[in-house]
């Protein structure tokens, strides 16, 4: 057997390419890692996942959800402090929808089960008709579907709003939703999971067991590390 003896520029070039392929597997172990034990972020409208190192956490501006204030089932005022330091769930209906809102309503019920006595788990349902979603017929829609009032809020308040939290804030309806007139119907079965920070952690389709059941799951990961 032959053996070739390097000399000192072809040692250190194989030296140098180890090295590098060190480094490689450890930035894509870490990637991985971040992946696995987190949750991505979401930033544009496209709904694109981003995972981000804590030292990327801690210079980032992420994308968060923008204050807001409307009325609950209750007449209660509920605003950007309520869920200050809470994950949440979010979601856009009404309650004369004949098609998907019931299902997404039903479907949700399962995260109110899963954490019914979690003070630090709230739901929020926006009326994208307001005009006609009073605080009444909210208490009717709420008292018909059972609805914790301490911890799921259905809100109601002023159209524009409304519609400008949904579409700028939640990207409710992806990329198309900031091209419509802001006065033109909003209709989505998207949900959102929202950290105690104001991100958007996870998007789903609410008429979706299957998503719920993820919703749940990712739930339970977010107050494992946030």
């Amino acid at each position: 057997m032959i053996f070739k003896i390097l000399n000192i520029k072809e040692a250190e070039g194989c030296k140098y390419f180890f090295v590098l392929l060190f480094f490689g597997l450890v930035a894509c172990q870490t990637k991985e890692q971040i992946q696995k034990h987190s949750l991505p972020y979401y930033n544009t409208a496209d709904f694109t996942p981003n995972w981000y190192s804590q030292s990327q956490l801690d210079t980032l501006k992420l994308h968060q959800i923008a204050n807001f204030s409307f009325t609950d089932q209750e007449g209660k005022n509920i605003t950007q402090e309520t869920v200050k330091g809470k994950i949440f769930v979010a979601n856009f209906f009404f309650t004369i929808c004949p098609s998907i809102c019931p299902t997404m309503t039903q479907n949700l019920q399962v995260v109110q089960k899963a954490f019914g006595n979690d003070t630090n788990i709230v739901m929020i349902s926006h009326s994208v008709m307001p005009a006609t979603d009073s605080v009444a017929q909210l208490k009717k829609y709420a008292n018909r579907w059972k609805i914790d009032s301490q911890r799921w809020h259905l809100l109601t308040g002023e159209k524009e709003k409304i519609y400008s939290l949904a579409r700028e804030s939640y990207f409710a309806e992806k990329e198309i939703g900031l091209q419509k007139e802001k006065n033109e119907f909003l209709h989505t079965e998207n949900a959102f999971l929202i950290d105690k920070h104001g991100h958007i952690r996870g998007v789903y389709n609410a008429t979706l067991p299957l998503d719920i059941e993820n919703l749940v799951k990712d739930i339970h990961v977010l107050k494992s590390v946030d």
